[in-house]
């Protein structure tokens, strides 16, 4: 049997080349806060973080976000399965960590197309490997304007532990912006649990000593990932979104990432996305119009794809959730 408690996975995730923060032992620790548990299967050469969630009746559905890690990890699935069975798992659902154009399919090993993915499949992401001035080169000219114009209106980034203040921000931004956000609590066991390990940073931009702007990012091995930004409905015009992003990207550079994943633009192709961003502000098209400033590669990931080991409860279950997430990592 290849379960591994978690002292294991950490030692076993070294055999793997810039592992996915999802797949960490701390991401597991962090969602097992609210309602999932963690599993971890490995044998030194392929691995896998389950998270599994409890149904009624004893029932589970598993998730293995942005894994399984290892070259041949496909070979490894055997013992995934028995872990899912083991604990009455009524579906897997697996989101590589891969891009489309490797052309990953699963529908060889009894898996099918998932109705719904957890996590955005299409990204940009930012070649930080080069100098401060390579990576300002790649941005859009007005990108560069507007963080020289919050350093010269006076605007400031430090770096903070105030969770309940970028919380407050982030409670602005979802009501602003229509989406939802989590609570102070989630965000608060995400900072306590990656921070003391220097894996993210919480980034407030002021304004006169008033918080403006703020972001947590993480950071894994050569890849950061920027996953919650917010800002104050005061001072926008001083631009104080542009010049944290900036000072994260710094960080992370500084930390030895070579990649920045500002993780999440609308699933539109490139044209698309560039005839529409003006124009649209629903979902994720607001966010685009900020994050395409600051260059980088359009990417998208492979789908989603699920393992059904219950094939009825399975479609009760996709029918209750109306094809919508369970989860969101």
């Amino acid at each position: 049997m290849a379960t591994l408690n978690k002292k294991e996975w950490i030692e076993s995730l070294r055999n793997f080349d810039s592992p996915h923060i999802l797949q960490t032992s701390k991401w597991g620790e962090l969602k097992s806060q609210f309602g999932w548990f963690p599993v971890w299967v490995g044998n030194g050469q392929a691995g896998a973080q389950i998270l599994f969630r409890k149904l009624p009746l004893g029932h589970t559905v598993a998730y293995i976000p942005k894994g399984p890690l290892g070259e041949n990890w496909e070979d490894f699935l055997p013992e995934i399965d028995k872990v899912c069975r083991d604990n009455k798992a009524v579906f897997l659902k697996i989101e590589m960590d891969s891009w489309e154009e490797d052309g990953f399919d699963l529908g060889g090993q009894d898996f099918i197309r998932s109705g719904h993915e957890i996590q955005p499949r299409r990204t940009i992401s930012i070649d930080i490997s080069g100098s401060e001035e390579d990576i300002l080169a790649q941005m859009k000219q007005k990108t560069r304007y507007n963080i020289r114009l919050a350093g010269r209106k006076g605007v400031t980034v430090e770096s903070s532990d105030d969770i309940s203040e970028f919380s407050d921000l982030m409670d602005i931004t979802g009501k602003r912006d229509e989406f939802g956000v989590h609570t102070a609590e989630y965000y608060q066991k995400a900072f306590d649990l990656f921070k003391p390990d220097g894996l993210c940073e919480l980034l407030i931009a002021k304004v006169e000593g008033k918080p403006a702007a703020g972001v947590i990012v993480f950071a894994s091995g050569k890849r950061a990932w920027y996953f919650y930004g917010a800002s104050s409905n005061e001072y926008r015009n001083l631009m104080p979104t542009y010049l944290v992003q900036w000072e994260a990207i710094r960080w992370a550079k500084a930390k030895g990432c070579h990649e920045y994943d500002l993780w999440g633009v609308p699933d539109a192709d490139r044209a698309d996305l560039e005839e529409k961003f003006m124009s649209r502000n629903d979902g994720l098209w607001g966010v685009y119009r900020f994050k395409r400033g600051f260059g980088g590669e359009i990417k998208r990931t492979v789908p989603a794809w699920d393992k059904v080991y219950k094939p009825l409860l399975y479609k009760l279950y996709m029918l209750r959730m109306g094809g919508g997430n369970f989860a969101d990592g």
